[in-house]
């Protein structure tokens, strides 16, 4: 891990020779609480059953968390976790959460309309990634049609920066004609809607807490999830790099999906 008080090698040094961006690395070192161990336990549990039950609120996360460990985790300390881990139960409901002030809303433009093509569709999102004594942020870009991913990257905060890297990467591959995400502070930042206006691409919202809204996106993250993560323990965000790393080139290049007729991803994104 990064060492602040290390004289011989600079932060920038060492969030390079990690792959991380500093300006995370400052917003966690300054900003961000010690989180227990108990809570590392719970979160990483949290994200077993969220994987399996998305629509769990607070209240039954709470209860399935009491099953399994047989202390009190009341309904308040889970709604804490979820909260750090950036979730929520995935149905409508009313007084959802709301992007950051003045941050713009755009409407769902994708209720009827099927991916058809490469780039017709994207979609983006962010889950929880478990570290030994840590954790970090995921965020991918995944064009709906192929299921190809076509960027990723970590983070050990929330923070706009590491989802506008990715989306820049992506976009040195293709143009979608519309980009998808929900209605997170990340996704309305003036920052991440300035992308896409450059490059003419209509933006749509989902209502936050709506899982159908952005499925293939889901589906990404529990085929990660149970392939990848879960018989995994990253050492540290560089272990989780690396893992991640070839992961997602199996997922592109050589892993066959029964939903593409037995192709890769690649094979049906760059399909001419």
């Amino acid at each position: 891990m990064i060492e602040p008080e290390n004289d011989d090698i600079s932060i920038r040094t060492q969030c390079a020779l990690l792959q991380l961006n500093r300006s995370t690395f400052y917003q966690r070192v300054c900003k961000q609480p010690e989180i227990s161990s108990r809570d590392l336990m719970l979160m990483a549990e949290i994200d077993r059953i969220y994987t399996d039950f998305p629509y769990y609120g607070s209240r039954r996360m709470s209860k399935e968390l009491v099953r399994r460990f047989g202390f009190p985790v009341n309904r308040k300390y889970a709604k804490r976790l979820m909260q750090t881990m950036g979730i929520e139960a995935i149905y409508p409901k009313p007084n959802l959460s709301k992007p950051a002030p003045n941050h713009a809303v755009y409407p769902y433009l994708l209720k009827g309309v099927t991916a058809n093509h490469p780039n017709h569709i994207w979609g983006v999102d962010i889950t929880y990634i478990k570290l030994k004594g840590g954790f970090v942020y995921l965020v991918a870009f995944l064009d709906w049609f192929s299921r190809y991913v076509l960027s990723w990257e970590l983070s050990l905060t929330l923070d706009i920066s590491f989802v506008v890297e990715a989306a820049k990467r992506a976009l040195m591959i293709g143009i979608p004609e519309i980009a998808n995400s929900d209605q997170g502070s990340q996704f309305t930042s003036q920052e991440y809607i300035s992308i896409w206006t450059l490059y003419n691409t209509q933006i749509s919202m989902d209502g936050r807490g709506r899982a159908m809204d952005n499925i293939f996106t889901e589906r990404l993250w529990r085929t990660v999830k149970y392939e990848e993560v879960y018989p995994r323990e990253y050492q540290s965000p560089r272990d989780a790099r690396e893992s991640l790393t070839e992961y997602f080139d199996k997922y592109n290049n050589r892993r066959l999906h029964q939903s593409l007729n037995y192709l890769t991803p690649k094979e049906v994104y760059f399909r001419k």
